[in-house]
This record gives C-alpha cells, structure tokens and sequence, in this order.
C-alpha cells in the first residue's frame, strides 16, 4: 500500500521544467544575515582562509544538515541556501510549492582537504541517501538528496566518495544511492540562493526544533578511498 503521504505530495517528485518554474525575482526580498550564529564566521564567505574550498549538500531539510555541518572541525562556515533550481531568488514558500526547482541545501565552505572527507562522511551517514526526493516524511524535490561542487578538484573527492559509500550500503543491503552529484555550474540555473535570515541555524536558535538526521545505520569509512 501506497502511504498516504507518497499519494498526497506525489507531484512535488517531479521536477518542474525550466519554463514551467515560478519567475523569481532580481533581488533578495529579505535582508541577508551574515554573522554564523555559531562559528562567527562570515556566512557569505567574507575573510574565509586562503586555499579553503565551497560545496552545496542537500539532504532533506536544511536546518539538520547545517546543524551536522557547523560541528564538523575544519568547516569555516555554513549557510542555509537554496540550489539547483530556476527560480531566482525564491522564499521559502515557493519552494516549497515544488515549482522552483531548487532543493534546500547548506553551503560549507572548510579549511582543507581533510574537513572535504569529514564533512563527505558525515552527509553521507547522516541521512539517508537511497530514497530519491524525500527524507523520511519531507518528500518532494527540495528534499533531494544532491552534492554540487563549486571547482574540479572537488568532482574526483566527491565521486569517490560515493563509491566507497555504495560499497558498504551494498554489503548492508541497503539499496541505491540516489544522490545528484554535479558541477554547481550544471544544476539548474547553474547557481545559489541564501535562505531566509529564520532558516540560518536554525536549530541553534530553537535546540529542540524539527530534525529527521541522525546515523542512517551505515558507517561511512572514506579512508584509503580517495
């Protein structure tokens, strides 16, 4: 039996066509924050250090992947972004009516190499992968699941990354991994859009608010794999 959910947000799967998607707007209808209410950090990416690098992560909603994300040592910053869609500079609201196109992703900007395979281990541990545009009871295609990366030195790291991590889902019978990887310059639009200033850590700011993340049950172990 079909849940009843699945049956009533069955058209949020589907993924709107370019010309199909809502108009947008030329600015950001909200004032954008910039100060990590956690790190202090620079949330656009202002003063981050010389060789740090810059990925998109969507796995469901935003507010536990940021919160996984600002823990992990070597990440300089996080933001609540939308990506992956048409829509230029859409609310929160329009992208939840799936007519955006874009997912609700986190921007993670870290120091080096070694944060890249801390921050790989945790997204791919830290939700659940296989169930293509939804996370637990969030479905729709702003829950995808999807990793953009911003230069080609990350392109190698990331797929590699999803090799070893099919590998032991595979060894635990746990299906397919359904995350988009690609350049950020290929999804969509080919860019980016910060979240409303509420969304921005969300769960610092209300501990004890929604979340669905937390280990999927299969250890990601990126040693030797990259």
């Amino acid at each position: 039996m079909i849940p009843f959910l699945e049956i009533m947000n069955a058209y949020k799967k589907i993924m709107v066509k370019p010309e199909d998607a809502l108009a947008g707007r030329d600015d950001y209808p909200f004032p954008l924050s910039r100060d990590h209410l956690v790190l202090g950090t620079d949330m656009l990416g202002e003063g981050a250090p010389e060789g740090s690098g810059e990925l998109l992560l969507a796995g469901g909603c935003f507010w536990g992947i940021e919160r996984i994300m600002w823990q992990i040592p070597g990440v300089w910053t996080t933001a609540a972004v939308y990506a992956g869609g048409y829509t230029p500079h859409p609310t929160y609201e329009e992208v939840c009516s799936a007519k955006t196109g874009h997912a609700e992703a986190v921007k993670v900007i870290y120091e080096d190499e070694d944060a890249l395979l801390r921050v790989l281990t945790e997204f791919w541990q830290q939700h659940d992968p296989t169930t293509e545009n939804r996370q637990g009871n969030d479905i729709g295609t702003q829950y995808r699941s999807a990793i953009f990366w911003t230069d080609l030195a990350q392109e190698r790291v990331v797929r590699s990354s999803l090799d070893a991590y099919q590998e032991a889902l595979t060894a635990a019978d746990r299906g397919t991994i359904s995350t988009v990887v690609a350049p950020l310059s290929e999804a969509g639009a080919g860019t980016y859009y910060y979240a409303e200033p509420e969304h921005q850590q969300y769960l610092a700011k209300n501990p004890a608010g929604y979340c669905n993340h937390g280990f999927n049950g299969v250890a990601c172990s990126l040693e030797g794999a990259v």
